[in-house]
């Protein structure tokens, strides 16, 4: 019967790998039985959402009932009043992989070239696959992506360049200049994505978020998320800013009630609170600090970050290590599935969360 499914089912879909989040604390509390346990593995913010946002999502609860708003209107309005942009410059999602769902499913038809950097989300290529595009990876430099590589690779068939900026699993950066290179030379037919899940983590000087460049560029679409810095991950949040012509291309594409209504009080409140993004930001560099010299301490090499999280290298006894971490209650992210057999991502905690994992890392590597 198995097989005989397979058969029907949709060619793009049957050999998908699923996704692997990271591990849940509930998971790890039934597999063994203890309840004292800290993840860091999913890059979720540790001080949780705003006073502000957890308010808005308990009154919305008053209003179960009905249905959400399907146009997204308040959030809509508060983006534009935050970005500066245009009200009709926003579509609204369930996370940011919706709107990449969103994105694919509105421009790339199958047979289509995607170009993708060598590590980075793993959620892109397994849409990409499931809709039958035909994916082309440019490998990294130097764990960087490489844009040049990414201009020398692009033709008449390339109808999408994916740039995840911060990257995630690297935490690496793409340049102004070199964002400002691929933007200028790629076809304007060719739908540029710039994912920014991380941007409000990254103070580096050369860097530039892509926002600027929206008006100047119809081809352009960046994509956030609520998820990160302001704490939302539980309820799913992400949008898309682009120019009215591509929002509304997304907007058709967009299935109604796509987002839910404590969702959407949160995420409109969790706008007005950027002294909670401001701590957020803060108690991340420290973290980041402290987590680095923790890992020259213990003799290990990193990847340099500018998101809340460290890749760490540990060797071909990865998952070992990620197993004997589980065993005292931390959870970290192993990169088998991005081809980073020999590291694991390390999200930036609390001051005691991240004490409590050197000492763990210590005891186990």
């Amino acid at each position: 019967m198995e097989n005989s499914i397979k058969k029907i089912a949709n060619p793009h879909i049957v050999d998908l790998i699923p996704y692997q989040p990271g591990k849940p604390i509930e998971e790890l509390a039934r597999q063994l039985g203890i309840s004292d346990i800290i993840k860091l593995a999913s890059n979720e913010n540790p001080l949780g959402a705003s006073e502000k946002a957890m308010l808005a999502a308990k009154k919305a609860l008053e209003t179960l009932y009905l249905y959400p708003d399907g146009a997204c209107f308040e959030l809509k309005e508060a983006l534009s009043r935050f970005h500066h942009l245009p009200f009709n410059h926003f579509t609204i999602g369930n996370g940011s992989e919706n709107i990449l769902e969103i994105i694919v499913k509105s421009f790339l038809m199958p047979g289509e070239e995607a170009i993708i950097s060598q590590y980075t989300f793993a959620t892109i290529p397994l849409i990409l696959k499931s809709f039958g595009a035909n994916i082309v990876t440019i490998p990294t430099q130097a764990w960087q992506v490489d844009c040049k590589a990414i201009l020398n690779t692009l033709h008449a068939k390339v109808k999408m360049i994916f740039i995840v900026n911060p990257n995630n699993p690297t935490g690496t950066y793409v340049s102004k200049s070199n964002l400002e290179l691929i933007l200028e030379k790629a076809s304007p037919e060719t739908i540029i994505v710039v994912d920014e899940a991380y941007n409000e983590y990254i103070d580096a000087e050369d860097y530039t978020d892509a926002l600027p460049y929206i008006e100047q560029y119809p081809n352009l679409i960046v994509v956030r998320t609520f998820s990160k810095a302001y704490g939302l991950s539980g309820l799913r949040v992400g949008y898309a800013i682009s120019q009215a012509q591509v929002a509304d291309i997304l907007n058709r594409t967009r299935l109604p009630f796509n987002v839910n209504s404590i969702a959407l009080a949160a995420a409109t409140a969790s706008l007005n609170d950027q002294a909670h993004v401001e701590k957020s930001k803060a108690l991340n560099d420290r973290g980041k600090k402290k987590l680095t010299e923790g890992f020259k301490k213990l003799n290990l090499n990193f990847i340099p970050s500018v998101a809340n999280f460290v890749t760490v290298h540990v060797g071909e006894k990865a998952l070992d290590i990620y197993e004997k971490l589980l065993q005292k209650g931390v959870i970290v992210r192993p990169l088998v599935g991005y081809g980073m057999g020999e590291f694991l991502r390390i999200t930036i905690g609390t001051e005691k969360e991240n004490a409590r994992l050197l000492s763990a890392l210590g005891e186990v590597k």
